[in-house]
């Protein structure tokens, strides 16, 4: 299957938490622009529905839209995918990492870094939320006082991004916030439509090999804050 796709497509895509919403959207635009593209989902049943809804939609051939099934926080899946995309691609262009939760409590293993190379000032500031947020002191230490979880770990992914881009120079790495969009996450309260949350992650997506990298946008313009 591998070598097919190979002459249909020349670029090959993972997008994460894909079965629905914005995820499910940017899977669409991405396939509709010629690439190969791996969804992604933590339940199964439901990523294989996503999947044919996917090709029903756009009227792809079967290997142009694959799913797996994949929990970020589960690293036995995280190597499944990897062999799966080892054996059937070789290589990935695009990474989408899309895959997220809502809530306004602090989670310690939701927080803490799973790696080493997160950076050290990146880590000691989880590491300190943490201790206070176990105390009940945020508020006495200054901590902001409404869904300080949710702001932390953003601040945290978009100051890791731009870690990660200048170690790794040669790839492109960038947050992007895609508005506030219609979804379940957001109620349906959002402003945005689907179609146009997605559209600035895949122009990111579908940048020249000279594009931008360690920023992080709104949309599709890079902000000066993190």
């Amino acid at each position: 299957m591998a070598e097919e796709i190979r002459g249909q497509a020349t670029k090959y895509a993972v997008v994460t938490g894909a079965n629905k919403g914005i995820g499910f959207e940017i899977c669409r635009q991405l396939a509709s622009q010629g690439v190969v593209v791996v969804l992604t989902a933590r339940n199964e049943t439901r990523g294989v529905e996503a999947v044919e809804k996917l090709k029903g939609l756009i009227g792809l051939a079967k290997e142009n839209v694959v799913f797996q099934q994949l929990d970020v926080m589960d690293p036995s899946t995280i190597a499944s995918l990897a062999e799966f995309i080892k054996i059937q691609f070789g290589r990935i262009d695009i990474l989408v990492n899309n895959a997220g939760i809502g809530g306004v409590t602090a989670d310690a293993d939701a927080l803490r870094p799973k790696q080493e190379s997160t950076g050290e000032k990146i880590q000691e500031v989880i590491e300190q939320y943490l201790r206070d947020n176990k105390e009940n002191t945020l508020q006495a230490k200054g901590w902001p006082s409404l869904m300080s979880a949710y702001i932390l770990s953003k601040a945290a992914m978009n100051t890791y991004s731009r870690v990660m881009a200048k170690k790794y120079p040669s790839i492109q790495i960038n947050c992007i916030c895609p508005g506030f969009v219609k979804t379940d996450m957001t109620y349906n309260s959002g402003i945005l439509s689907i179609e146009q949350g997605a559209e600035s992650p895949v122009m990111l997506a579908l940048q020249p090999d000279a594009g931008p990298s360690g920023f992080f946008f709104v949309r599709k313009k890079v902000s000066s804050s993190l």
